[in-house]
């Protein structure tokens, strides 16, 4: 079989950063073109990246590929993967699926249709520290409490269109907590939302001359969330507090998901796992996990293996958008207050 040509749309940093690099690592796939809308740095990637074709308008650009990654803002997610999959592409598409749920359904029923691969870049996934305490999921048996916390101190992303909200239709929650979220989900087995209660916040960052670590920001004009809390509550039973923020003012940043269940309890990062039994509480972690350093590469593997037939996609659509959804339903949620 002759290597899977991926084209690349949309050549900013996460592409450049994360995706290029894990392709070009593997030998059965070739980064054959990429497309964006600024030609100039459509121009300097493939130099860089010694990639043959450039096309400015990324349609042009299917008929030469097998798959596509879209990296662009979120505003076009939806437009592009649908127009890919019509095409006869699979879509390996960064997170968030797509600006609304609406988009991502429309996705998913185009992926349907044209029975071609969908993968969202959820990459939380694939760290080593997830993929272990998802083999662990089976000792804390059935998840009551879940706690996810995405926050940073004093880091709104001053570059790019971070903050831009009709490009990305949010900020630290779908920019970030997101990726958090979707873990916590993932480990708990996907369960069924049926209520979510959420707030949202941006009086930091309306603040003049506000210290940020990350690069400056039009205070005047910022009308994105920096903090967002929200409780979710599952079919199940089962209930999940979420905290993420930008810009908080805390002591650290910090990452963390923990699952407290029937039979024990784990946290992520770092990894631990909990237990009550023989008159006795356990602390235990683990001292060496095995798995790939870097998670876009075992993302790159599973997205190439699922286009060939030979796996299953560790990130499904389906999961992706019951994550939209609840994004949705969280801003929803604090605007109606």
């Amino acid at each position: 079989m002759s290597d899977l040509k991926i084209g690349i749309i949309g050549v900013g940093g996460i592409a450049q950063g994360r995706h290029i690099p894990a392709f070009q690592g593997f030998e059965d796939c070739v980064i054959s073109a990429v497309s964006d809308v600024n030609k100039d740095r459509a121009q300097e990637a493939a130099e860089k990246f010694n990639i043959k074709m450039i096309f400015e308008n990324y349609q042009d650009m299917f008929q030469h590929v097998d798959a596509v990654v879209i990296c662009t803002p979120n505003k076009f997610h939806a437009e592009i993967t649908i127009a890919a999959l019509e095409a006869g592409v699979h879509v390996l598409c960064e997170k968030p699926m797509a600006l609304t749920a609406e988009e991502c359904e429309a996705m998913l029923e185009a992926s349907k249709r044209t029975n071609k691969v969908l993968a969202i870049a959820y990459h939380y996934r694939f760290m080593k520290n997830s993929q272990a305490a998802k083999k662990m999921m089976r000792d804390v048996g059935t998840p009551l409490v879940t706690r996810v916390r995405a926050l940073r101190r004093r880091k709104v992303p001053g570059w790019g269109v971070f903050t831009n909200k009709s490009l990305q239709g949010g900020g630290s929650l779908i920019d970030y907590g997101c990726h958090l979220l979707d873990l916590a989900i993932w480990l708990m087995g996907s369960p069924k939302y049926v209520e979510v209660n959420g707030s949202t916040y941006n009086a930091l960052s309306k603040q003049p001359n506000s210290v940020n670590q990350w690069g400056s920001f039009d205070h005047e004009t910022f009308n994105v969330d920096d903090h967002v809390t929200a409780y979710i509550k599952f079919e199940n039973g089962a209930s999940l507090l979420l905290e993420t923020s930008w810009a908080a003012n805390i002591l650290d940043d910090e990452e963390h998901v923990s699952i407290s269940g029937v039979d024990g309890g784990l946290s992520v990062f770092p990894l631990e796992f909990y237990a009550a039994k023989d008159d006795m509480l356990i602390n235990s972690q683990a001292a060496w996990i095995s798995g790939e350093d870097d998670p876009g590469l075992s993302q790159a593997r599973n997205f190439l293996d699922a286009c060939l037939g030979k796996a299953e996609l560790v990130v499904k659509p389906e999961e992706a958008l019951q994550v939209s959804q609840i994004i949705d339903e969280i801003y929803q949620s604090a605007e109606s207050k």
